[in-house]
């Protein structure tokens, strides 16, 4: 791609970076001007920039003529977590016809947790998390949960940051959040309770691979119901226990 390469201080590839990243949860969809607004670049670079990318599939445009992801980025999205998600998908279903609850199943990105796979239905509490979505690590159960397994110089330089607080129950300070991870670690499970989202509460267990703790597997009530969540930790260990089961017996692509 040649657009804009002659711009001093950017390759080509923190441009394109740049497109794709003027795009999230907020903003799914973005007019040309928008797009090169948000990602900093002028508008006739962005606008080669978008007819190659279109041009590949990264990129497609709405029924309205905004951009949104196209589905070649989708399908390299899927590469990334792709072996996770297949083994989880049929557990989850299982879980979730079992509980009718919202269940999920998350890995760390970075200092955020990324939900790979989730199951939800039209009775279930509404929460926030959504596939291929992120959220702060500490107001969340799955978040807890890989938080606590960690290495202590990642615990130590996470808990060091300004952490969010979505809601006036989540837990910030960092002697608190410290304990409440050990306390994670030994007992095996997090539960939270309208850390994350007012009205509900969770609770999340490691899925361990080869005793590396890989991904967490959460389930989501609402907080009327916390009482009935530590009933719930034995079948998430058990779903957790095939999920791992699963993703050791697939081939590594």
């Amino acid at each position: 791609m040649a657009g804009g390469a002659r711009e001093p201080g950017r390759s080509v590839t923190s441009k394109v970076l740049a497109v794709l990243g003027a795009f999230d949860a907020a903003h799914p969809r973005l007019t040309l001007t928008d797009l090169a607004r948000r990602s900093g670049l002028p508008l006739s670079t962005a606008h080669r920039l978008v007819a190659e990318l279109v041009d590949a599939q990264v990129l497609s445009r709405a029924p309205d003529g905004r951009l949104r992801v196209g589905m070649r980025l989708w399908e390299l999205g899927q590469l990334a977590t792709g072996r996770l998600h297949e083994a989880a998908r049929p557990w989850l279903q299982e879980l979730f016809t079992a509980t009718g609850e919202n269940v999920h199943v998350a890995v760390r990105d970075g200092l955020e947790v990324l939900y790979v796979d989730k199951v939800y239905g039209r009775r279930a509490v509404p929460i926030v998390s959504r596939t291929g979505g992120r959220l702060p690590m500490h107001p969340t159960g799955v978040g807890k949960v890989l938080l606590a397994h960690e290495p202590d110089w990642f615990v130590t330089a996470y808990l060091a940051r300004e952490l969010e607080r979505p809601t006036p129950y989540t837990i910030t300070e960092p002697g608190r959040l410290a304990r409440e991870l050990d306390a994670v670690r030994d007992r095996g499970y997090a539960l939270t309770h309208e850390e994350m989202t007012l009205g509900s509460c969770s609770a999340a267990v490691p899925v361990t691979v080869d005793g590396r703790v890989v991904a967490a597997l959460g389930i989501v009530l609402s907080s009327r119901r916390s009482r009935e969540l530590p009933r719930l930790i034995e079948p998430l260990r058990t779903t957790a226990a095939a999920i791992a089961r699963g993703c050791a017996s697939l081939p590594v692509s």
